[in-house]
């Protein structure tokens, strides 16, 4: 049986100076996980290792993010990142454009069944 999409949640992110799509993406991830909490695990009483976090992530030059970079800020579960073309760069009639990247983290479980709130 397919997985289960348990939340999803966006975030925005930049580097202001230095055309950095790296740290511009995991800018976008942290802002992400500070729009979530997750209690179900301990609610039921699940491992976070059963949790599949997919990741998504665009910016204008996706081959410039390090994907084992945005891996290593993923703090729980199987991470699965991808990064598409997308984001902005703003002032790119300058030397030092601004780079903005949006990122999607979902978090995926088995379905769940026989269980019950603790309460």
């Amino acid at each position: 049986m397919a997985e289960q999409r348990l939340i999803i949640e966006m975030g925005m992110g930049n580097d202001l100076h230095g055309q950095d799509y790296t740290k511009a993406a995991k800018r976008a991830i942290e802002d992400a996980f500070r729009h979530s909490s997750l209690p179900i695990f301990g609610a039921v009483g699940l491992s976070h290792d059963a949790m599949r976090v997919q990741v998504t992530v665009g910016v204008q030059e996706p081959d410039a993010v390090d994907l084992d970079a945005l891996a290593a800020t993923l703090p729980r579960g199987r991470a699965v990142v991808r990064v598409v073309k997308g984001g902005l760069n703003v002032g790119t009639d300058t030397d030092d454009p601004i780079v903005i990247a949006q990122a999607s983290v979902e978090a995926f479980l088995p379905p769940q069944t026989g269980w019950r709130l603790k309460s």
